[in-house]
C-alpha cells in the first residue's frame, strides 16, 4: 500500500535546518552542498505548495471525480495518489471517498478493519504456500472465481509451544513477530479446536490490552510509532467436538466484536465505537444429498471442490439485530476451496476483511476431534 508522505513544509523545515549556520552564537561546519540540489527541492517544494494551496470547493471536486472513475483496481490507485500529496489533500480523500460498508469498495489500509458492504457480499481469495506456512488475502477484480487480484493481507504461521498463532500484516514479506507492517495474530489452543482473534488497535473506548505473554513480547515502538503495542481481543472461534464421530461436517461458533456504524474512511484508530456490540455467528447447516451421498450447501457457483474446509456463516437467532443481519438464511462469511491451494472467502457487513481472514484462517489444520 501507499505510504503517506511528509509535507512541504517539513520538507523545507529540514533542508533549511541542514543548511544553517551559525545558531546561538556557536560556529557550525556544515558539508558543502550540490546548488543543483538546492534547485530540485526549492521546485518540489513551491510545486506541492501550489498543489495544497487550491480552493478546497476546487480540490474537493478534484477528488470527487477521480474517486468517480476510479470504480476498481489498478485504478482505484489514482484516489490513493491523491492522498498522499499533502495533508489537505488527504482530508479531503477521506471526506470524499466512501467507507465499503456505503460503497463497496475497498480503498486505504483502513478500509481493511471496517464493515464490508451492506448489499452484496466482497468477493475475495486466499492463496496457500504450504511450503511457508503463509496465506495471503486478495481482493478479486473480476467476476472470475480467481484472477491476479489485489493483495490486501498476508498471515504465517507460527508454532509457539504447544499453541499455533497466525502474524496478520499488511506486507507479504515483513510476517514476523513485531514487523512494522503487524495489525493482529491469531492463536490456538493445544487441540487447534478453540482461537482467540487479537487487534493492534482498540475496538472500543475503554478496551484493555490482553495480558498474556505472548502479546507482550513486543513494544509499541517495534510496531510503529502510530500503533498501539498492546493486543487486544476482538473475538473468538469454537469448534464443537464429536467425539460419537456423528456424520456431518465441523461445526463451528464465533463470537465477534463489531462496530454499529462507521460512516467516513478515516483511520479507524480514531474511530472507537463507544460500548462493546458482540456478533455471534454460527455455521450454517449443510443438507444430505442422497443421490451425491455428501453433504452440500449452496455456494452459489462460489466453490468448485468438496472440502472439510467450506463453511458458510449466519448470525444467531437475536445476535445480528444492530447490523440488519438476524435472519439466520443471510450469509455473513463464506469459505470454501476452488483448487488444492485457492480458496474463495466472501464477506459482508458488520464483518471487516480483517476479521473474515482471521476466521477463514482457523479452517486450515488438522482437527481430529471435531471431524
Amino acid at each position: 500500500m501507499v505510504s503517506w508522505r511528509r509535507s512541504a513544509s517539513w520538507l523545507s523545515s529540514a533542508s533549511r535546518s541542514s543548511l544553517g549556520g551559525a545558531v546561538g552564537g556557536e560556529a557550525k561546519v556544515t558539508p558543502e552542498v550540490d546548488p543543483a540540489a538546492q534547485e530540485v527541492v526549492v521546485e518540489e517544494e513551491v510545486d506541492e505548495e501550489r498543489w495544497s494551496r487550491l480552493l478546497p470547493e476546487l480540490l474537493t471536486e478534484i477528488v470527487r471525480r477521480v474517486d468517480a472513475g476510479a470504480e476498481r483496481w489498478p485504478l482505484r490507485r489514482d484516489v490513493v495518489v491523491c492522498a498522499c500529496v499533502c495533508r489537505r489533500w488527504r482530508d479531503a480523500a477521506f471526506s470524499v471517498v466512501r467507507p465499503p460498508l456505503e460503497g463497496g469498495r475497498i480503498t486505504f489500509p483502513s478500509s481493511l478493519k471496517q464493515p464490508g458492504p451492506r448489499d452484496a457480499p466482497m468477493h475475495c481469495f486466499i492463496r496457500r504456500d504450504k511450503k511457508n506456512s503463509t496465506f495471503s488475502l486478495h481482493l478479486s477484480l473480476t467476476q472470475a472465481l480467481m484472477d491476479k487480484g489485489k493483495f490486501l493481507l498476508a498471515a504465517r504461521r507460527f508454532r509457539q509451544g504447544a499453541h499455533t498463532e497466525y502474524i496478520i500484516s499488511y506486507d507479504y514479506d515483513d510476517l514476523h513477530p513485531g514487523s512494522t507492517s503487524y495489525i493482529g495474530k491469531l492463536r490456538s489452543d493445544f487441540l487447534g479446536t478453540k482461537f482467540i482473534i487479537y487487534d493492534s488497535q482498540a475496538p472500543y473506548d475503554g478496551a484493555k490490552p490482553s495480558r498474556s505473554r505472548s502479546s507482550r513480547r513486543f513494544a509499541s515502538k517495534q510496531i510503529s510509532p502510530q500503533v498501539s503495542g498492546g493486543n487486544y481481543e476482538v473475538g473468538q472461534v469454537t469448534y464443537k467436538f464429536n467425539f460419537l464421530k456423528s456424520r456431518g461436517p465441523r461445526r463451528m461458533q464465533c463470537s465477534i466484536q463489531c462496530p454499529v456504524g462507521q460512516g467516513t474512511a478515516s483511520d479507524p484508530s480514531e474511530e472507537k465505537t463507544p460500548a462493546r456490540n458482540s456478533l455471534d455467528l454460527k455455521n450454517k447447516a449443510p443438507r444430505w444429498h442422497e443421490h451425491l451421498q455428501c453433504w452440500c450447501l449452496n455456494f452459489h457457483g462460489r466453490v468448485t471442490v468438496a472440502s472439510v474446509k467450506n463453511f458458510q456463516l449466519v448470525a444467531t437467532a437475536g445476535s445480528g439485530g444492530p447490523w440488519g443481519v438476524g435472519d439466520e438464511e443471510t450469509v455473513i462469511l463464506q469459505f470454501g476451496k476452488i483448487e488444492d491451494d485457492a480458496f474463495t472467502m466472501d464477506y459482508r457487513q458488520p464483518l471487516s476483511a480483517f476479521q473474515a481472514f482471521a476466521i477463514c484462517l482457523t479452517s486450515f489444520g488438522t482437527k481430529l476431534a471435531c471431524e
